[in-house]
């Protein structure tokens, strides 16, 4: 935009300045520019007793410095179909040849019939709207602006929307059009100037394919190809005479002359460009008739704008969210720009054609089958979300949820917050995993050299919690802490039962094995984290899901009582299916800008989270859910791993699961009273009387997973590490007869975990001395070798006790005996 010139000059009053501009024009259509400069004197214009200064006249810029234009931006399917787009102007420029030569007489022919004569400004018309008032008003009918003037106009507008500041965006913008008085002359000093140096610069062609790419043509609609595609749904080249008419008609005001606003007025407006046509030569006596017989309502063949993500649930069913995650990653990411404010306006201006990972027929299914566990005006008011992922490369392929996506809620099943995000790209603060967390648990276990076949206690009994250990040393707080077992049963178990059964006792015997901030730092890399990060007065848990130290740490956590988004999850699990390569979630493939150029997107950053071998044994053991608590659900017909999840009170429900192919998390719970119980309701269709994992989670899944892996293989996972599933076998010293204490003390030296039954059996040992033990022979090392206790009241004759920890006794390594 032009620099501010200085004022300077004499004062003269409306009738002088006005005549010096009529002098001004006829000089510079002569002698040009410099000509006209050095003939008039630098003057003020001051109407009565106003001091109001008006540019002097040899301070007036001649140079235009013309900004981008802004275009409208789409957003596509994978598969190139078009989701939404984005747009503060409807805008596609496109060269002359591609706008219709009648588009380009009737535009001529109605604004600037001596457009072709002029050199910039127009003499003639500039005194006949002299004479009638009219220079300052810009009234484009009566002749007082050319259309390189209003090109200049245009410019100036645009430029003063670009400035960084509301105060100088609005004193430019009146600046540029202001039509009264002293400064409406002076504005039409500045474009006459500034149109006489555009028309020493370029061609006559190259203005008109300006005009006709900056001129306004609807509420919105800017630029000719987008009024062609707006109006009559063909491309600008394809114009007839009658419709060219029509456009043309409107940039004189494109509120009052819009066709698709009030047809009648439209046609009145098109009637005088079509005289104006007729009249200049550009149709024929017959084209006219017969242009004026027709009425506009019958030539237009309106394409609605597809303005923003609401529209993008018509392209594609409950697409919508999906959408609004991708805008919000555009606006959120420093790779679309340093600053907010210029990646909003790279998407609302910059003509973007982003192409994202949405699969169109993926996105249907998932839309459909979580509608139809929970329908949208469901009595139980839950919501259900399901996104899928692509193992290996973080593609995101489908997100849904039962909702109508609208960016406020106006109406009943509407909903602008997405369940299946992070609070920062759809509002939502997560939901607690439940169960669905403890795989994290069994990957650090597994990363420490244990295995799945291991014993451990899942027992229902009070802990403490000073039997935890936290980044290095014992949990400080001795508070006593009485878990449930919510699902699942039993005393020693190997730690793949407590797995498929998901047992919480048995899970936190294998964290008091660990760390909890080994826990946390092992969830962390491969993507884990808490939904909506917490305030200074919340405190935070982000130790666990983050992996940076907080006081909110808690060893409830280990059974997923933070909150994450869905699709946290569906990315985590799918480090697994792909071997252990972990990709940060992406939604965008490609950007092009408006000459077809690629920007840069955010990268999946595929990297080798956990060894492989880890990740084919959790796929092994996470497979076991089909025999376990997703036992009531059909296993589908390929191979698949997986992980239910419900919390404490049946409040947040979920299934994770995946195949080499894809990942997928679905959750079911209210999302807005996180606390409340799923309990003897209606869902959708079923009745429930405890929500689990397994009730509506795992069979929407199982519907959608069956559907969207319908065509091509689905491979099965690679084989387990044997050592991870089964350990290491070492011999088991026999401490039958040894003291409670002694034996303890061998074994545990010797690697092993142990276990008393609170209960005292009969036998021939002494009072207080172990009577049995299992399991005996050989074992997995590191596994719990529970003792029974003699109560000194049983027949025959003592065990003599074993050799101690050197030894190798009865059971010991080489003998072959025992259990396995």
């Amino acid at each position: 935009m032009p620099h501010p010139p200085r004022a300077r000059g004499r004062q003269v009053n409306l009738f002088q300045a006005l005549a010096l501009l009529l002098s001004f024009v006829l000089v510079a259509g002569v002698g040009g520019v410099l000509g006209a400069g050095l003939l008039l004197p630098a003057v003020t214009v001051a109407n009565g007793v106003t001091d109001m200064t008006v540019t002097a006249f040899d301070d007036l810029p001649t140079e235009l410095e013309p900004t981008k234009l802004p275009e409208k931006s789409v957003i596509l399917a994978a598969d190139g179909t078009l989701l939404a787009t984005f747009f503060d102007e409807d805008r596609v420029v496109v060269p002359q040849s591609e706008i219709s030569i009648h588009l380009q007489n009737a535009v001529i022919a109605v604004e600037d019939k001596r457009f072709r004569q002029h050199a910039g400004v127009d003499p003639t018309g500039m005194l006949r709207a002299a004479v009638q008032g009219q220079v300052g008003s810009g009234d484009s009918q009566q002749g007082a602006s050319t259309l390189t003037q209003q090109y200049v106009k245009n410019v100036l507008i645009q430029a003063a929307q670009k400035l960084p500041t509301r105060a100088e965006q609005q004193a430019a913008m009146t600046a540029a059009t202001v039509a009264e008085g002293p400064e409406g002359y002076a504005r039409k000093l500045r474009e006459a100037k500034l149109a006489i140096t555009l028309e020493k610069q370029m061609t006559k062609d190259e203005i008109l394919e300006k005009y006709l790419n900056i001129a306004q043509f609807g509420i919105k609609v800017y630029g000719a190809e987008a009024a062609a595609q707006y109006y009559f749904s063909k491309p600008a080249k394809d114009l007839t005479y009658l419709e060219a008419a029509t456009i043309a008609g409107i940039t004189q005001s494109p509120s009052l002359w819009d066709p698709s606003r009030d047809p009648v007025k439209s046609q009145e407006r098109r009637d005088v460009v079509l005289f104006t046509m007729h009249e200049q030569g550009y149709i024929t006596d017959e084209e006219y008739e017969a242009g004026l017989a027709t009425p506009v309502a019958d030539t237009l063949h309106l394409k609605p704008l597809r303005i923003g993500c609401v529209a993008a649930s018509d392209a594609v069913p409950g697409a919508g969210y999906f959408c609004d995650y991708v805008t919000k990653v555009i606006v959120n990411d420093p790779a679309f720009g340093a600053e907010r404010k210029d990646r909003e306006s790279l998407l609302y201006q910059g003509g973007l054609t982003i192409t994202t990972t949405l699969d169109p027929a993926r996105q249907a299914i998932a839309d459909a089958e979580v509608k139809a566990a929970v329908p949208v005006d469901d009595s139980s008011q839950l919501g259900h979300a399901l996104v899928s992922v692509e193992p290996g490369t973080g593609k995101i392929v489908a997100m849904a949820q039962n909702r109508i996506y609208a960016p406020v809620a106006a109406n009943a099943g509407e909903e602008p917050v997405n369940y299946n995000t992070d609070f920062a790209y759809g509002a939502s603060g997560g939901f607690n995993p439940g169960s669905t967390y403890k795989p994290f648990t069994l990957l650090t276990w597994l990363s420490k050299g244990h295995s799945l076949y291991e014993s451990v206690n899942g027992a229902e009994r009070q802990l403490n919690l000073n039997q935890f250990r936290a980044c290095g040393g014992k949990w400080s707080n001795n508070e006593p802490w009485k878990p449930n077992n919510s699902e699942g049963s039993g005393s020693m178990m190997t730690v793949l039962d407590a797995t498929r059964n998901s047992v919480n006792l048995a899970y936190l015997s294998m964290a008091m094995e660990l760390d909890m901030c080994d826990i946390a730092d092992t969830a962390s890399s491969i993507g884990v984290h808490i939904a909506k990060p917490r305030t200074a007065d919340q405190g935070s848990n982000e130790r666990l899901l983050a992996g940076t130290n907080g006081p909110g740490l808690n060893p409830s956590n280990v059974l997923g009582t933070d909150e994450v988004a869905p699709l946290t999850m569906a990315a985590a699990f799918a480090t697994f299916a792909s071997g252990g390569t972990y990709c940060t979630p992406i939604a965008i493939t490609s950007v092009l800008d408006t000459d077809g150029n690629p920007l840069p997107v955010p990268d999946a950053q595929c990297h080798q989270a956990i060894p492989a071998n880890l990740a084919n044994t959790m796929n092994f053991a996470l497979s076991g859910v089909w025999n376990g608590t997703a036992s009531t659900v059909d296993a589908p017909p390929f191979p698949s791993a997986g992980k239910t999840g419900t919390t404490s009170e049946n409040e947040q429900t979920w299934f994770v699961g995946y195949t080499p192919r894809l990942s997928t998390a679905v959750w079911l719970g209210d999302p807005k009273q996180s606390k409340r119980q799923v309990k003897n309701m209606y869902v959708g269709p079923t009745w429930v009387r405890r929500a689990y994992g397994a009730t509506v989670s795992a069979p929407t899944w199982r519907r959608f997973m069956v559907q969207a892996l319908a065509s091509g293989d689905n491979p099965g996972f690679a084989a387990p590490d044997d050592k991870l599933v089964f350990g290491e076998r070492v011999g088991v010293p026999s401490v039958v007869g040894r003291s409670e204490g002694d034996a303890r003390a061998i074994l545990e030296q010797r690697g092993f975990r142990v276990s008393v039954d609170p209960t005292q059996i009969p036998s021939g040992q002494a009072a207080g001395t172990v009577a049995e033990q299992s399991p005996s022979g050989t074992a997995t090392k590191g596994s719990t070798i529970t003792l029974r206790i003699s109560n000194g009241q049983g027949g025959g004759q003592p065990q003599q006790p074993g050799p101690g920890p050197g030894g190798g006794g009865d059971g010991g390594p080489g003998n072959g005996r025992g259990n396995p």
